[in-house]
């Protein structure tokens, strides 16, 4: 499985680039740069996602509650297709994505 990585771009900015699956998600979890969370609101860019499954899942669940614990929110940019279908399926959707998000992943 290929690495994953958390890469900052600008103003609250971030993207998550590789595969977000069992292999890479405690590593990543782990390494979290304590700047994703200590800014404002973070805009979560996952355009870069190869692939995902249910850890990646929960993984961001993971972050949305750690952001709401410290005030902040987070937006998943850009979801892919095989983790928008995954969330669907888990009764996630709404809750990471929010009740808006159409079929192509945008909110």
């Amino acid at each position: 499985m290929d690495a994953v990585r958390l890469e900052a771009g600008g103003d609250g900015t971030w993207e998550l680039v590789g595969e977000l699956g069992f292999a890479t998600v405690s590593g990543l979890l782990k390494s979290t740069p304590r700047r994703f969370f200590e800014g404002g609101d973070v805009r979560l860019d996952l355009s870069g996602v190869t692939r995902a499954d249910s850890a990646g899942l929960a993984l961001l669940v993971e972050w949305l509650r750690e952001s709401a614990n410290r005030g902040r929110s987070i937006d998943f940019l850009h979801i892919p297709e095989q983790m928008l279908s995954i969330a669907r399926v888990c009764g996630l959707a709404d809750i990471l994505f929010g009740s808006t998000v159409n079929g192509t992943g945008e909110a």
